[in-house]
């Protein structure tokens, strides 16, 4: 059946159940990048002894749900792109484990070209202790002009100073079919024609691979690594990232408080920009 967007608003979805090992971790960790150049620090990623968690990696548990947003809409999947993430963590991640989903359509926002539609997932330990808490803006194009609220936007302002810190990241060719293994199987990331079929050139990157790549270049480059530092992260997605590309991730510190944007070097593009990172009181 095929659902009215405009009539979404407070749809709770059937709660879910996420459960994972340490191999689903080490995936993840190595579909951001991790491991280059192997050894040192990048242990604590991809192998077993010693192994830490990634906030971002919870990210993974909430997918089910906002994959079956397209086809619940009656669309073709590759038509919805993610617009926003807003991550917030309440403990360290363990590195085995099982999770609670709770999900809600928290808003729908008509921008006349396209939809939003906000998802809020609050994943849970089954133990019942809540582990995050995540906004995801979801854009349908093309589905817009039904006439209800433009929605707002949390604007973060960047200083008119040169970047406190600038980074570079290289991505791997197949690294979108890397990290699709993590749960996106969504075509647009893997398959060229449904890629140029909705106006990109090529398969793009995940939203949310960027998204993590950026967060472990803040752990490494100024939480010393320490992946329970990260309280909350939030950012948009602007532009495509394709699989090759070099991330330009451009930083200003204040306090705790990160704000970042990132570009793909190459074509001096943003990707990824209102992006913040709160580290933990006293951890930075």
């Amino acid at each position: 059946m095929v659902v009215d967007i405009s009539r979404m608003v407070g749809r709770r979805f059937a709660p879910g159940a996420y459960a994972w090992t340490d191999r689903d971790v080490l995936l993840y960790h190595l579909g951001i990048g991790a491991g280059i150049p192997p050894g040192g620090r990048e242990l604590a990623y991809c192998y077993e002894d010693g192994l830490r968690v990634l906030p971002t990696f919870t990210t993974l548990a909430p997918l089910g749900t906002a994959l079956q947003l397209g086809p619940t809409l009656g669309l073709n999947p590759a038509s919805v792109l993610h617009g926003e993430q807003d991550m917030v963590v309440h403990r360290p991640v363990p590195v085995a484990g099982t999770a609670t989903i709770d999900t809600a359509v928290a808003d729908v926002w008509d921008k006349d070209h396209a939809v939003v539609v906000v998802l809020e997932a609050h994943v849970a330990l089954s133990s019942g202790e809540p582990l995050a808490t995540h906004r995801a803006h979801l854009v349908i194009r093309g589905a817009g002009g039904f006439g209800g609220p433009r929605g707002t936007s949390e604007a973060v302002e960047y200083p008119s100073r040169n970047p406190d810190h600038v980074w570079r990241r290289a991505t791997r060719s197949d690294q979108a079919l890397l990290f699709r293994l993590s749960g996106d199987r969504n075509p647009l990331h893997a398959d060229p024609m449904v890629a140029r079929s909705v106006g990109f050139d090529r398969p793009i990157l995940h939203g949310l691979c960027t998204y993590g790549i950026v967060c472990k270049t803040v752990v490494d480059e100024l939480l010393m690594g320490d992946m329970v530092a990260v309280s909350r992260y939030r950012a948009r997605f602007v532009g495509a990232v394709y699989p090759g590309e070099t991330l330009r991730v451009e930083a200003w510190t204040r306090g705790d408080q990160i704000r970042l944007r990132a570009f793909a070097e190459e074509r001096d593009q943003m990707v990824l920009t209102n992006a913040v990172l709160i580290a933990r009181k006293g951890q930075r």
